[in-house]
């Protein structure tokens, strides 16, 4: 039952626009690894960037928080306020029109709510690719991958949202819409509200639509998992590949054997590249146009690396469905680390020429904690790792959890050390909020802060998240 406040709220925005507002059913306060419960009072959908306004305006004379809200893939809790008022949910679910693709200038203009897959769906029905991948794309929305900064796969080459993003139209906390749909590669007019806006987490307004870039399709894709014996040979291996193939490696990705494990014990139905287990392996792509050949230069980089003791076994993909079936397993180990279940996770981000003195001091500072297992993965070409740890094979999570705040607090003073980030891909969200307020840079905090009460004085925009007022 709604109290008087909140049904007061209801009824205001559906007496200005019918359906807008109602009941916020229990999906949307469910975190995906069940790791904490949000509270709403109402579930606003709009279908248009001026109702998100009417919301926000509305919100902001009432001093209600609101709480935006993408596909709810989010894994550092930014979707999801647990404790304090009932906030107001905003969903952009309705807004997904595809507004308009240019196949020669390279872009695409597409609504908030569209899922990631269907911007790439729109993408190659022109003839083009949409090149951020991420193992939810079904589900995510690219209005949250743009507030959150989303990496994925391919950031090796064509880099992160914000930089596959040219303009935003937004929604500030009083209502103001920004108007920032411009279709322009140079634009230097200022302060930067897009770059602002991109990472901030709904914490500063909401994003409604987007201009993106669009590249050409590679037309000749060679993809291989390879062993290696180390993770300072995947490095050395990396750096070749990147001097012989310039500018045609999309993909760099460290796999550890304890995913291979984790894999086996719970999705025994996949099937893995090799017959025997490895400590470390990597997933490589290349990608060019007709008559690139990258097939045979990598199979060129790969037979030297082997001659030169960088790779000990390598298998290369012989069609596109063993092209997909390697990175089914890759897309696959998140959710097989999800059904095991960590006792401590991590996403992090480690300067590329230190990260095998990382992985190295991490796994002997683990021994500490008894004989746990770690899977370290990721993306090794832009220096970011899923570092997580779990329980000996076999025993109940339960019975380890309580370990979690010391070997969360020792990995971030390790990667605070090798001057690395505690968050590389997935945003601070409210779990890493304490986090970012003991290992950021003084001088920075004090500006977000001044940002954040310059734009939100209210603080209504998803309080608790990221920084507060």
């Amino acid at each position: 039952m709604l109290n008087p406040a909140t049904e007061t709220l209801q009824n205001q925005l559906n007496a200005e626009s019918a359906g807008l507002a109602g009941p916020v059913p229990p999906a949307y306060l469910e975190e995906p690894r069940g790791m904490m419960l949000g509270i709403g009072g109402i579930l606003a959908r709009p279908r248009s960037v001026e109702e998100v306004s009417l919301v926000l305006r509305t919100c902001s004379a009432a001093r209600v928080g609101v709480v935006p809200y993408g596909g709810g893939t989010g894994l550092v809790g930014g979707q999801l306020l647990a404790e304090g008022p009932a906030p107001l949910i905003l969903s952009l679910e309705r807004m997904k029109a595809l507004r308009h693709v240019d196949p020669v200038g390279n872009t695409i203009a597409v609504e908030a709510g569209m899922t990631l897959a269907e911007v790439q769906s729109a993408a190659e029905s022109a003839g083009r690719m949409f090149p951020l991948s991420l193992a939810s794309e079904g589900s995510c929305r690219i209005g949250g991958n743009l507030a959150t900064n989303a990496g994925g796969v391919q950031v090796l080459r064509y880099g992160n949202t914000r930089e596959l993003c040219l303009g935003v139209e937004a929604v500030l906390p009083d209502g103001t819409i920004h108007h920032g749909l411009k279709r322009l590669r140079k634009d230097n007019t200022g302060y930067d509200l897009r770059n602002l806006l991109i990472g901030s987490e709904g914490s500063l307004g909401v994003i409604t639509a987007a201009v993106l870039k669009l590249v050409a399709k590679p037309l000749e894709l060679a993809t291989c998992f390879a062993v290696v014996p180390d993770p300072k040979a995947a490095a050395q291996l990396l750096a070749r590949m990147q001097e012989t193939l310039d500018g045609l490696v999309s993909a760099f990705e460290l796999v550890h054997g304890t995913g291979f494990d984790l894999l086996s014990e719970t999705m025994p139905e996949i099937r893995l590249p090799f017959a025997e287990r490895s400590e470390w392996m990597v997933l490589a792509e290349c990608g060019g146009g007709t008559g690139s050949g990258v097939d045979s230069r990598l199979m060129d980089v790969l037979e030297q690396a082997v001659e030169d003791g960088l790779v000990e076994d390598v298998v290369l993909a012989q069609s596109a469905a063993q092209r997909d079936a390697f990175w089914t397993v890759r897309e696959s180990l998140p959710e097989a680390n999800k059904r095991v279940g960590a006792i401590s996770s991590h996403d992090i981000s480690i300067p590329i020429d230190r990260l095998p003195e990382f992985i190295a001091e991490g796994q002997q500072a683990l021994k500490q904690f008894g004989p746990v297992r770690l899977n370290s993965f990721g993306h090794l070409g832009d220096g970011n790792l899923h570092y997580n740890v779990f329980p000996p094979a076999g025993e109940p999570k339960a019975d380890w959890v309580h370990l979690k705040p010391d070997v969360m607090r020792m990995i971030h003073d390790l990667v605070d050390a090798y001057d690395g980030s505690i968050s590389a891909e997935h945003g601070i969200g409210r779990l890493k909020a304490a986090d970012l307020q003991r290992y950021g840079d003084p001088a920075k905090l004090a500006v977000m802060r001044g940002i954040k009460q310059a734009i939100d004085p209210l603080g209504i925009m998803n309080p608790g998240a990221v920084i507060s007022v």
